[in-house]
């Protein structure tokens, strides 16, 4: 990983020290792939979308969905407190103590979620999972009016990003899900791009995949590929508690998981199994017997049917603001698809 990739994850992922904040995630991607595509655009959606010599008759689309749980602004009380509802798949106690940005239109506002201390908690309460109902942002208002003077009803709300670097090359923080993969796809395409791209390749940062893989349907139907292969976090099962008889063994460190299964083209998935043995790359195999709850999905579907692959990155604690992921896995996931996309061909062909 070169300094340009470094710090392009880092301002993904809100390095210490990194600017970030004040530019959405976004701003950032297409001011990477400035630097190396030939096109670069946004969509109605959201979607940014770069492109590696277009207008090549074999068309290749990679995609990592952009978006984060969040939580948006559904109430202010006469205290000046917050009211929220979820957006995407919270575990509500992963909320309780955490440092959040609301997104007004001026400025992001800093606030903390909270609820009563336990020692005011019934003998009941102590014994309930807690839900979002029963939480508040504070953001330090004396009361409504102030409140209203930099939030408004509808603002969305993020975790504060922040990632932390572990031993052994892991880092940790919210959001790994899916900036990691948004990485993957645009470094992947940089690296294709000084190698010798052999198609026309189109990468996406897609939007809102976590309230129903929408930015990757209508991206894809856009960018109409022949060929496409999505990026997202899957699972780690390398920490206490996981059953592995069910969800396989997938450790961090150990190489990116290509998966196989019927959202997943049988060819797409063997050359890139290939491409990693030739290249000399760790992989990891995963079974998925259905279609897939990401970007994999839609993009499979979408016109008349997209020969269809699906990398994923080992994610320890998914849908946190602890989230870990290896640096090396990123890496390697970033080499792989570049290969795939420096020897796909017009020969190629992918009916099953």
């Amino acid at each position: 990983m070169d300094d340009n990739a470094r710090t392009f994850l880092e301002r993904l992922l809100g390095a210490p020290g990194v600017s970030g904040y004040e530019q959405p995630v976004q701003q950032v991607v297409r001011e990477f792939a400035a630097d190396f595509a030939d096109e670069v655009s946004t969509d109605t959606h959201g979607n940014v979308v770069a492109t590696v010599a277009p207008g090549r008759p074999v068309r290749l689309m990679f995609d990592g969905h952009c978006d984060q749980l969040g939580m948006v602004v559904s109430h202010v009380d006469d205290l000046g407190f917050l009211y929220f509802q979820t957006v995407g798949g919270w575990d509500p106690q992963q909320l309780v103590g955490q440092r959040v940005h609301v997104w007004s239109s001026d400025e992001p506002v800093a606030g903390v979620i909270s609820r009563k201390a336990i020692h005011m908690l019934t003998d009941d309460e102590k014994k309930t999972v807690v839900q979002p109902k029963d939480m508040w942002i504070d953001i330090g208002a004396a009361d409504r009016a102030d409140a209203e003077t930099v939030v408004r009803i509808g603002d969305p709300v993020t975790v504060q990003l922040g990632m932390q670097e572990l031993r052994n090359g892991l880092v940790a923080g919210p959001a790994m899900d899916n900036r990691t993969g948004v990485w993957v796809v645009f470094e992947a395409a940089r690296r294709a791009n000084a190698e010798g791209v052999a198609c026309s390749l189109a990468v996406a940062s897609t939007v809102q995949e976590e309230i129903g893989l929408r930015g990757a349907r209508t991206a894809a139907f856009g960018i109409d590929p022949q060929v496409g292969i999505a990026v997202d976090v899957t699972h780690a099962t390398d920490c206490p508690t996981i059953d592995k008889r069910q969800r396989g063994e997938i450790g961090l460190g150990e190489g990116p998981v290509i998966v196989r299964g019927p959202n997943v083209n049988p060819r797409v998935g063997e050359r890139l199994r290939s491409l990693a043995a030739e290249k000399g790359l760790p992989s990891q195999t995963a079974a998925l017997g259905r279609a897939a709850s990401n970007d994999a999905n839609p993009m499979q579907i979408t016109r008349a049917g997209v020969a269809t692959g699906l990398v994923q990155i080992p994610n320890r604690y998914m849908h946190s603001a602890v989230e870990t992921v290896s640096l090396a896995d990123l890496d390697v996931a970033a080499d792989l698809l570049a290969a795939f996309a420096c020897t796909l061909s017009e020969d190629d062909d992918f009916v099953p």
